[in-house]
């Protein structure tokens, strides 16, 4: 009996099977919106442009984050550019060759109106975001530190003739996210979470 109402307790309480993403995280975090700020503070200091907020990249953004937490797509061959298939969006295995980018570029065109690619760099911290002192700084610190994500950042060798036009920010658990896309979002841009 003991077993059998700790198996009941796991499925009630267990993320995967009582959260749904509501679609209600396109606004901005506090935090969020620093990342935002401290990613066009330092293109300002490569003398590029701000990036206009996106709307519709942030939903990405945030859709994202939270199936990253509550669902773990990546693992195996699958890494954090992966979705699950346990959302209203098509699940992929994104791997190391680059394979399956397209299942990772047409997701604003697939959960949004935006009708462009999107690209996606990601962040990890062991502590979730409630739990960090700063993880924007630290994710931005990482992004830094890579020269593949700084590239995009700054859109330098293979993103050189990319411009970016518009940039969602999603943060949730673990997890901070930023996309960039070309098109300018005809939606605009989201408001401050309350």
């Amino acid at each position: 009996m003991r077993y059998f109402l700790f198996f009941i307790s796991v499925l009630i309480i267990s993320p995967s099977f009582t959260q749904e993403f509501n679609g209600q995280n396109a606004c901005l975090s506090d935090e969020e919106y620093r990342l935002y700020e401290l990613i066009n503070e330092y293109r300002k200091e490569k003398d590029l442009p701000a990036i206009p907020l996106s709307y519709s990249l942030c939903y990405v953004a945030a859709a994202h984050a939270w199936d990253l937490q509550v669902n773990q797509p990546e693992g195996g061959r699958c890494n954090m550019h992966s979705w699950s298939d346990k959302g209203p969006w098509s699940g992929c295995c994104y791997t190391e060759d680059h394979k399956k980018a397209e299942c990772l570029w047409t997701k604003p065109s697939e959960l949004t109106d935006y009708d462009d690619f999107g690209y996606e760099i990601a962040y990890y911290s062991s502590k979730t975001v409630d739990q960090h002192i700063d993880i924007a700084l630290a994710a931005l610190k990482g992004w830094k530190d890579s020269p593949g994500h700084n590239h995009m950042i700054i859109n330098k060798y293979g993103w050189k003739r990319m411009k970016w036009n518009a940039i969602g920010i999603g943060i949730y658990g673990n997890y901070a996210l930023i996309w960039f896309g070309e098109e300018k979002d005809s939606v605009g841009r989201p408001e401050l979470c309350p």
